[in-house]
């Protein structure tokens, strides 16, 4: 059974700092392609980061560019979102997202084009 649990959501005070973790079963990351999503009450499911698997080149959308990072560790079968200097307009549940492909090229944040999601964890920034 293919699955994603993520991890590592909590409070944080604005300027923190928070790394989430989204760890696999039942299927080796290696081959897919990774993506971390989140959602704002009252706000549609909007892309972060992600992780091409060809290549293990990355794309970051610009509300966090320089503030957030996406890496992966292969032997712990793992993905990590490090998210620096939190913003309280980063507040949201964050999904991390999986789909098979080694096509050549950069990842994407196509919502609908990732097939495996985790449950989400709880990310508030607030004083």
């Amino acid at each position: 059974q293919l699955q994603l649990v993520e991890s590592g959501g909590g409070l944080v005070q604005p300027g923190g700092s928070l790394r989430l973790s989204c760890a696999a079963s039942g299927f080796t990351l290696d081959y897919y392609v990774i993506g971390w999503f989140r959602q704002a009450p009252g706000k549609e499911r909007e892309g972060v980061s992600c992780m091409s698997s060809s290549d293990g080149s990355t794309y970051v959308v610009d509300s966090v560019k320089g503030r957030f990072t996406i890496s992966r560790d292969n032997a712990k079968n793992t993905v990590y979102l490090q998210m620096n200097s939190l913003k309280p307009e980063d507040t949201a549940v964050y999904y991390c997202a999986a789909v098979h492909s080694q096509a050549p090229g950069p990842c994407n944040l196509i919502r609908l084009q990732y097939d495996y999601w985790g449950q989400g964890t709880q990310v508030t920034v607030s004083s």
